[in-house]
């Protein structure tokens, strides 16, 4: 039997950061199991790729039919892969703000208050403009400001400045609200994720890839190993000291049921044997619902199909491989705003990401047409969802439903926001393009309707193995699962909040503390 000190399940944005540092001192020995790929394809260094994704990097998971949004299926991106979704993303490096992780405090999460996770997030950091109060420069993840910043983004900026909205260089910063161009996730031109930055070379440290976890292996309360196949055989790895689980927001649940811990009564549907009845694992789903406007404009400044658009995309690509630098450094939404719907508000309500090329349906759609887009989202939804196995296959995708505007707060905000956005869309330095909107409004009603045949996640699900400190909690605020002493979980999924803003930086965060937790324990 194979054996390590501490198996990490996933090697996406938590679980490379835990693994990266419970390896780095060389104490312990470290397994990682990653179901995907190293992800070292050019797809994936190239910025410009996040349009290239394939099955070996993006799970492509659909929602169950939302009644929220006229009973559609909604799409769910995740990565697959070393890196996880951090090898599919954007690369926008946001945090959220230090209410966030107050709240997280509040809500009996001891020790994740804003005080206590600044330190991990500068450690974590490695930032072009170098080291201050709020930015570390030594860290693992390299994050850098872009390099070639279309003049739409530009227009963009100056069209919410023309509103009085105040520029804002820095979201991570002193403030959040505001406008302005997104820090990103690269180094030198190229994609900079999670496992680039954690998962280097070390003697202690192994890593597994194509490897399909089963599920969790444990006795008389204690883990003990993880069953996986690889090969079409199957195979067990013994952890002699804790399993860190990192599969992600729907992945961490699903082996966790697959495990024999969850809701009873679920189990026993699947015809999974209760070893741990915990009623909250898969539930508290929580995602950012996204409303897109897009326009279409004459000419080729903008993105898009066309012979021009595909001889210019191939003139960006080849550029990029000889020097690194071009349009294909570009992570399409270069800029964004965070926004109050009411100005008494402590802090932004609504995130803004505005795209250099229309986006329809994720960008499965097929628009011949250049143009832009601009997304508008609530940053802390009311409505909560589940996740469920859909069978008892591990390979089989579990079953995802975020309940979308099933609280109807969330309906109103995002109403407030799109309206909002649309003021920013409108002004002179935008205007000056000629777009023609795809998908005008002038009332509520119509409004409403597009909301609900259109919108869909902007990719930050979280919340399915809540901590806290109440007995209803997954998992307890040192990120160990109730019930199973040595296992631990080290992704978003532990969040009992959504933050207000892109969920990357935070996953690593808590990665890195996760590593913390494990070591002190193993001390």
């Amino acid at each position: 039997m194979e054996e390590a000190d501490i198996v990490v399940i996933g090697a996406g944005s938590g679980g490379s950061a835990a693994a990266g540092r419970l390896s780095e001192d060389g104490r312990y020995s470290v397994a990682v199991l990653e179901a995907g790929g190293r992800n070292t394809s050019f797809r994936t260094l190239m910025p410009g790729g996040i349009a290239m994704q394939t099955p070996a990097t993006n799970y492509a998971f659909e929602t169950v039919p939302q009644p929220g949004l006229n009973g559609r299926r909604g799409y769910q991106p995740r990565g697959r892969g070393l890196g996880g979704s951090s090898a599919i993303n954007a690369m926008l490096y946001i945090r959220g703000v230090p209410w966030d992780y107050d709240n997280w405090a509040a809500l009996g999460c001891t020790g994740w208050g804003w005080d206590d996770v600044l330190p991990v997030f500068k450690r974590s950091e490695a930032n072009q403009r170098g080291a201050d109060a709020w930015h570390g420069a030594d860290g693992p993840l390299h994050v850098c400001d872009q390099s070639h910043v279309h003049p739409g983004t530009r227009a963009f900026v100056e069209a919410a400045a023309a509103l009085q909205i105040p520029r804002n260089d820095d979201f991570n910063g002193s403030r959040q609200e505001g406008v302005g161009v997104y820090q990103v996730t690269q180094k030198d031109g190229e994609r900079w994720t999670a496992a680039r930055g954690y998962l280097t070379d070390r003697s202690n440290l192994r890593i597994i890839c194509e490897a399909t976890v089963e599920r969790v292996l444990f006795e008389d309360g204690r883990v003990w190993g993880v069953a996986y196949t690889r090969g079409g055989q199957t195979r067990m790895i013994r952890a002699r000291r804790a399993v860190v689980m990192a599969g992600g927001v729907f992945g961490t649940p699903q082996t966790l049921m697959l495990s024999g811990i969850g809701p009873g009564t679920h189990l026993k549907e699947m015809g999974i044997p209760v070893r741990v009845d915990r009623p909250e694992v898969g539930g508290n789903l929580q995602d950012h619902l996204d409303y897109v406007a897009a326009f279409e404009t004459p000419g080729n400044l903008f993105l898009g199909r066309s012979l021009r658009g595909s001889l210019a995309g191939l003139g960006g690509m080849w550029r990029w491989l000889r020097s690194r630098s071009g349009m294909m450094t570009s992570p399409y939404a270069e800029g964004g705003a965070f926004l109050k719907t009411d100005p008494a508000l402590e802090m932004p309500d609504i995130q803004l990401h505005f795209l250099i090329a229309i986006v329809e349906d994720h960008g499965r759609a097929k628009v011949k047409a250049h143009g832009f887009s601009c997304h508008a989202c609530v940053l802390r939804p009311e409505s909560r969802g589940t996740v469920r196995l859909k069978s008892p296959d591990p390979r089989a995708a579990p079953l995802i439903d975020p309940q979308f505007l099933s609280d109807p707060r969330d309906l109103a905000g995002l109403m407030k926001g799109t309206r909002m956005m649309y003021r920013i869309l409108e002004q002179a330095p935008l205007a000056a393009f000629g777009g023609k909107d795809r998908y005008p409004f002038d009332d509520d009603a119509t409004l409403e309707r597009l909301i609900r045949a259109r919108a869909d996640t902007i990719y930050h699900p979280v919340g399915t193995v809540r901590m806290g400190s109440d007995d209803g909690a997954v998992c307890d605020p040192r990120l160990r699962v109730r019930g199973v002493e040595g296992l631990y979980v080290a992704d978003a999924s532990i969040m009992p909040r959504l933050i207000g803003g892109n969920t990357n930086a935070p996953s690593i965060m808590i990665g890195e503390r996760c590593a913390n937790f494990v070591k002190a324990d193993l001390a």
